[in-house]
């Protein structure tokens, strides 16, 4: 383990670490901000997942999170997107391949041997993470856009391993959306079976832990009716009665402006989950 970044910041710490990930088979990049309150015992740990292009900057330079981290004592661990290194498998574009891992474990070549995203973000990551005397038990996962995706689908598939969930203009029906059927086709193959292991609006129709759901959705987002459509995962939320609090805000757009102007809020939801 190597901090390659140690910052103050808010009374805290936003570090960078490259570490090993024996399951993704290369060297990973992660931010890692300790707030005060970890000197004098273990705070629990809010995990954010980034969207597609992002490394583990975007959201640790971008967002602002780390005033709201310090104020209520939560560490935030914000990985990279995928796999890197000059032998992981890549393709052309923005939406599939490096900075497009979309959290699925992939079972199809070239991708099979990398990227493997929910392993990493579920079992190899928290490991890691809290095996630091500064952290505890308590988790919390959030993301944006694709990595709302996988936030989402992580938290539904992982009953009673989260206190909360959370997402910005998630990625929720990925089987019906373009970039989705790009991504899940390549990582797992044709079978539409196979996809919906990893589709929110899927698995929460037969999620057995009722986790309360906020998102965050800018109405004026330039992708919200070809990729996003958080309607198709309300309607289903709403047909087994999984509680969700959608809010469609006014003005806002797909960017880190829209994360950082709701970010506390996010955050104040997991604290009143992560204390309880």
């Amino acid at each position: 383990m190597e901090r390659i970044e140690h910052r103050a910041c808010f009374g805290g710490w936003q570090d960078v670490y490259r570490h090993r990930s024996e399951v993704l088979g290369c060297d990973m990049t992660v931010g890692v901000y300790f707030p005060p309150q970890a000197e004098k015992g273990p705070c629990p740990v809010l995990y954010w997942l980034s969207g597609l292009t992002c490394t583990e900057q975007n959201f640790i330079t971008k967002a602002g999170a780390q005033r709201y981290a310090a104020e209520h004592g939560i560490i935030l661990v914000a990985p990279d997107t995928s796999p890197r290194g000059n032998d992981v498998a890549d393709a052309e574009g923005y939406d599939l391949g490096k900075g497009a891992g979309f959290y699925v474990n992939a079972t199809q070549e070239p991708w099979a041997k990398h990227y493997r995203m929910y392993d990493y973000i579920v079992d190899e990551l928290p490991a890691w993470v809290e095996a630091d005397p500064a952290a505890s038990d308590a988790r919390a996962i959030s993301g944006h856009s694709m990595g709302g995706h996988g936030a989402l689908t992580i938290a539904l598939k992982n009953p009673g391993r989260y206190r909360s969930v959370s997402a910005f203009s998630p990625i929720v029906a990925p089987s019906q959306v373009p970039w989705g059927e790009k991504a899940l086709a390549a990582y797992l193959g044709p079978d539409r079976a196979a996809w919906a292991q990893y589709d929110a609006t899927e698995l929460v129709k037969s999620a057995t832990e009722k986790l309360p759901i906020l998102i965050d959705q800018g109405q004026a987002d330039e992708f919200l009716d070809a990729q996003l459509r958080p309607q198709l995962f309300q309607a289903a939320c709403e047909a087994v009665d999984h509680p969700l609090l959608l809010r469609m805000q006014p003005g806002y757009d797909h960017s880190y402006y829209f994360i950082a102007s709701f970010i506390g809020e996010h955050i104040a939801h997991h604290a009143a989950a992560l204390r309880a």
